[in-house]
Order: structure tokens, then sequence, then C-alpha cells
């Protein structure tokens, strides 16, 4: 008895040990308000490390003697973020923060929001996932979509809680935020390794990212990392502001800028890029800008996104720092998306702590508004400290030689003809089916669910395919047989079997997803069941002019000459005789006009979670009836349809009389619509 009494009183002791370097913790990373010295920290963390050494049953996950234990990796994984890591806008100037705000309140109807402000971080963002208030993942952004798993890493770093503190704390919470070296640690950091004979870190966060990357999770732990949070990604169990968010995940023992404040109107915002330029050198942190955010997370819903961005969010940078140097050359790159992107060839100089070589000139537009050309001494800046861009030519300086640049009329990479659609400043390469350059990710999204459904084609297994130059248009897929596929790294027999029956499955679809599958720019789902439903065949869509293309429902006149111009390549043309041939084929539609079908004239509000169907499901498939879903609710909504956990929109409907649909209602309306 007494030996178990003795284990009981360890246990205990572990215990209570934990939760007071939990609260020094919290008081010190989280409060800044330390109410205990350096050593004593030490004396009860050693304390602890003494306990679970004598007996090692007494150690847990999210104990803070864990914070360094694991192996060195050999590389990191990669994880799917379950919620996209999306980018900033950003401004550089009053006049673009002005139009923000008033593309905001235009779209609410509001004559003032109110925002919250918080410091732009200049580190490096993360995403950590806490099941049941326990640390079990930490990610880096990636490309936003796919991170790297630092799980190992984020551990070692003592601002993030491995355990969280407090009550009320959903199953699962996702937060992001931005791991970041103080000024006065990466100071110290360098003088540690100069005088170890190592090579010293250029900035900051250089040396976070660096630190952050390290295989072995030890060398992570000696780095001075910070942490801040920004924001989470999950909003089951938080308030409906976002800076009343970052309160209660202070509460649980995040650490949040003690800079974040709210403001109200574009004075508010003024207000706060004056103040946060003013501070910005006395903080211990990098910053390049400041965020502006709309408090309201109902606002938030209500704004959406647009392309990888938030419409309700912005970055302001700062000024950033120039240098003079010579312009090589201008060489154009083509994008995944098949963008014209001018880049400056430079000779390499020192800017803002990095050696740049390369520089982006946007697009033609701006090459000729600046009137930069091959030899010529340019001005050269980060802009926000990270892009490196072309300002200006230094004309005073300027060779006898020089001549005007202008952009190609054929893509440098396949040869297709360049479009560029009046209005828009990007140049594309028309070739979308062809191009290298956009050879994964046309195949990709010719793949994906939505498209063809090629079950077990994912982004991994495309890769291998064009760099095993198997693959160079859609159409090469069903060309593609067990045997050669086998000869991919981890291919099975069985492998290679199921994928050659889900492509053979595949090769029967509809029109509407064989047109969503070209990857037509702006042609998504909807756009896509738009013109197969007003066409009937592809090749009547094929042979449709801008005009007769512009006058279909969500299509319009820019979406109407991308078409064209897509139909119009020869290339693209070759690329889908070779799909039909291949045995590609789509039952062809009757021709219908969008007000012979079952719920034209009618508006819906979707608001709430749905059970069976994503709310861009619900959308597509109403709209996909000729019905309008809209943000709002007004006297003019045929009904709303709520979920669980609908928000105001509900109750305004209740106000207004309009008529409320569970989700076994829409699909009873759905069916009657078939």
């Amino acid at each position: 008895m007494a030996a178990e009494q003795q284990d009981a009183d360890a246990r205990e002791r572990a215990e209570r040990l934990r939760e007071k370097i939990r609260e020094h913790n919290y008081r010190y990373y989280v409060l800044d308000q330390p109410t205990i010295s350096d050593a004593e920290y030490d004396r009860l963390l050693r304390e602890l490390q003494s306990l679970e050494a004598e007996q090692p049953e007494l150690i847990t996950p999210d104990s803070p003697t864990q914070r360094v234990g694991a192996e060195p990796a050999e590389g990191f994984e990669t994880v799917t973020h379950s919620i996209p890591m999306l980018s900033l806008a950003n401004a550089f100037s009053a006049e673009e923060v002005a139009d923000f705000d008033r593309r905001i309140r235009d779209r609410l109807d509001l004559d003032q929001v109110q925002y919250a402000v918080e410091p732009k971080l200049d580190g490096l963002a993360i995403a950590l996932r806490y099941e049941r208030g326990r640390l079990v993942l930490g990610a880096t952004r990636g490309d936003g979509k796919q991170g790297e798993d630092v799980t190992s890493n984020v551990r070692t770093v003592r601002a993030i809680p491995l355990k969280l503190r407090g009550r009320k704390i959903p199953e699962l919470l996702e937060v992001r935020g931005e791991i970041f070296m103080t000024r006065s640690g990466f100071q110290r950091l360098n003088e540690r390794l100069s005088e170890a004979g190592q090579k010293t870190f250029v900035n900051p966060r250089n040396a976070a990212a660096g630190s952050l990357r390290q295989l072995d999770p030890a060398v992570t732990a000696q780095r001075p990392l910070h942490f801040y949070c920004y924001g989470a990604a999950t909003e089951d169990g938080l308030p409906e502001t976002h800076s009343a968010i970052l309160e209660q995940l202070q509460d649980w023992g995040l650490p949040v800028s003690p800079e974040v404040d709210v403001v109200t109107g574009m004075e508010g915002l003024d207000g706060a890029y004056s103040r946060f330029s003013q501070r910005r050198q006395a903080l211990d942190y990098e910053i390049d800008g400041v965020v502006y955010k709309l408090d309201s997370l109902e606002q938030q819903r209500e704004m959406g996104f647009v392309s990888r961005a938030p419409r309700w969010a912005l970055a302001h940078k700062f000024p950033a720092q120039e240098e003079i140097t010579r312009l090589l050359d201008i060489e154009v790159q083509v994008g995944r998306t098949g963008a014209l992107t001018p880049v400056a060839r430079l000779e390499p100089v020192f800017v803002g702590g990095v050696t740049v070589t390369n520089a982006t000139l946007h697009n033609a537009d701006e090459v000729a508004r600046k009137d930069v050309r091959p030899g010529d001494w340019v001005v050269v800046r980060r802009a926000g400290d990270v892009i490196p861009e072309v300002v200006a030519p230094v004309l005073d300086r300027r060779p006898d030689d020089t001549r005007v640049w202008e952009m190609p009329d054929q893509c440098p990479a396949c040869g297709s003809a360049v479009e560029q659609v009046e209005g828009e400043a990007v140049a594309r390469c028309s070739g979308g089916l062809v191009c290298p350059a956009q050879r994964r990710r046309a195949i990709e999204h010719f793949a994906s669910r939505a498209a063809m459904d090629i079950e077990g084609l994912g982004s991994k297994l495309v890769a291998q395919l064009v760099e095993a130059d198997l693959v160079h248009s859609p159409a090469d897929l069903y060309r593609l047989d067990a045997e050669a596929l086998q000869q991919l790294d981890r291919m099975g027999a069985k492998s290679a079997s199921n994928l050659v029956d889900a492509l053979e499955r595949s090769r029967r679809t509809t029109l509407a997803r064989l047109l969503y599958a070209l990857g037509i720019r702006e042609v998504g789902e909807v756009t896509a069941a738009q013109l197969a439903r007003h066409f009937g065949s592809l090749a009547a869509v094929a042979e449709a002019d801008a005009e007769a293309l512009a006058a279909v429902p969500d299509v319009g006149p820019v979406v109407g000459a991308h078409i064209e111009a897509f139909f119009d390549e020869a290339h693209n043309r070759e690329v889908i005789d070779q799909l039909l041939a291949a045995g590609v084929e789509y039952e062809p539609e009757t021709p219908r006009k969008t007000d012979d079908l079952p719920l034209a004239g009618q508006t819906y509000v979707l608001t709430g979670s749905l059970e069976q169907l994503t709310r861009s499901e619900a959308r597509q498939a109403l709209e996909t009836q000729g019905a309008k879903v809209t943000s709002s609710v007004s006297k003019k909504t045929t009904a709303v349809i709520a979920g669980t956990d609908p928000g105001s929109k509900l109750d305004k409907a209740r106000e207004l009389g309009v008529e409320v649909l569970d989700e076994q209602a829409l699909k009873t309306l759905l069916r009657r619509s078939d």
C-alpha cells in the first residue's frame, strides 16, 4: 500500500507541476505578465523532468517536458488543409484602402462598418489543430491547399500550448497564426552562430522559416521562435466577431498580438495605419504592414471570397526598400493558369536583406506604363518587403540602343495564340489542353470529381505521368494501359488495373461535365451546365460566337470571349477530337431556355449547414433549375433553405413572413423540378 501511495503522490505532484508550468507559460507568452523569474521557472521544469525520468509512466504527450522528444525526420509529410489557407489581397496606398472600404459598404449596404486591425507579422504562416484541447497537428501554409507536417517542430515552440486551458473548448479547433522570431532573439541567435563559426541568417523571417523546417526538432527547440494567433479556421463554439474570437483564443492559452484593435470606418483604418507605422520600429518583431478584417463573421460570410482571397480582409503594406540595378532582359513565364507574366532578369542586387536577380513586371500594360526596357538601369524594391518588383527606369542613365518591349503573340511554351481580352491586363495562352506549362493543372482539373471524376487520379499521380512523359494532354489518359502504369513509382498491378477501370468508366459522361473538364477560363460547373442546357451539344458550343455565348445566363461578354478563344485555338480542337476518338461520349441535351426551367424567376437564400449537400452543391442544384441564389433575405425571396445552426437570415425570414424549408424539403423541391 505504501508503494501505491507513493505512486499516487508522484502522479499528483507531476500533474500539479504541469499545471503550474502551463499557467506560467500562459502568463509569460499570452498575458506578457510573468509572476516568477526564469530561474524559478527552470526549477519547476527540472523537478518535473526528474519525476518523469524516475517514473516514465508519468509522462503525458502534452507535458511541457515533451517539447523536445521526437526523433529527427527524414523529410516532411504533406498535409492537405481541411480548410484552405488563403492569401490576403494587398494594398499599397490609401486610395486602395478607400476602395476596399467602399466595396464592402456598397455590398453590405451600410454607411460604416467595424474592422479588426492587427499587425501583419513577417514570419511563417502556420495551422494548428487541437482535438479535445490537445495539439495534434502543426502544418505550414504551403500552397494554401497543402502544407508540410511540422508538428514535431511546432511542439518545441514554447509560446504554442500543447494543451489548451479553460472550459467549453470545442472538440475540434483549428487556428491559424504566424511563427516568427523577435529582433532581440534573432540578434542573440546570430551572435551564437557566429561564435560557433556557423553561417548566420540574413533576417528574422529567414531565421524563423529555416528554424521551423529543421528535420531535427532538437535544433528547432534551440531557436528563439515565438507565435501569435490571428484567427480560427473552424467556427463551432466560437463568438460571432473576429475580435471576440481572438479574446476567446487568448483565454484558452493561445498568444494573440496585444496590438489588435477594433476601429470604425475609413477614419479608423487611417488611424490604425498611422499608429502602426509609428510603432513599427519600437516593436521587438518585424511587421510589414497592417491587416484589416471585417469584425463581424456574418458580414464576412456575406462578402465571401474571390479567387484565393477573402473579400472582407486586406493587407495594407508599408513602403518597401529600394535599390538600383541593371535590367538584363525581359522574359515571359507561363503560369499554371496560362497567364503570361513578364519577368525582369537583373544584375544581382541586395535589397531588403536578400540578393535579388529576378523581379516581376506583372503584365504588358505595366511594362508599357513604366516604360522599362532591356538594358535599362532600374529601381528595384521588395514590395511589402517580400516580392521583388521593378519600380521604374532611371531615364538619365538609359542607353541609346534600348528598344520598347512587346508581349509575344504566341505562347513561348507551346506556340498557341496569346489571348488578350479587351479591358483585361493579363495575357494568356489559349492552348489550355496542350501547353506544357499548364499541363499538370489541366489534367488534374480534367480528372477532378466535378469534371470527369476519374477515381484514383490525384495530383501526385498526375505529376508522375507528366514527368514520365506518358501524358501530354487529357486525351493521352485514354491511351494508358496497365503495363505502362505499373512502371510508375508505387503503382502495383491492382492499382494500375483500378485506374484503367476508372478511366473506362469516365468515358461516358454528361455534356456539362465534359465542358467543365476542358478547363475553359471562368467556366465553372454552373456555367458549364447553362451552356449544355442552352446549346445541347459540344459542337454547337464550339461553333457559337462570343455574341451568341454571351446571351447564355451566367456567361456574359467576357466569359463568352474566353470560350470563343478556347475553341478558336486549333490545338484545343485537336485534343477534343482525340478525346471523342478515344471513346469519350456524352448524352446530348435538348436545348432549353432559362425561362422554361422549373424554378425560373424564384429566389432562394441558404443559411446554416446542410448534412447531405454542401452549400455549393445546393446552390448549383438550385441554379441548374433556373433559380437565383442570393446572400440576403428580402420580401422578394421565395424561400430560405435552413440547415443546422442557421444565422440571422432565418430570423429575417420569419420577420418578413418568407417561407422556410429544411434540407428534406429542398430535396423534394429539386426532385419535383427534375
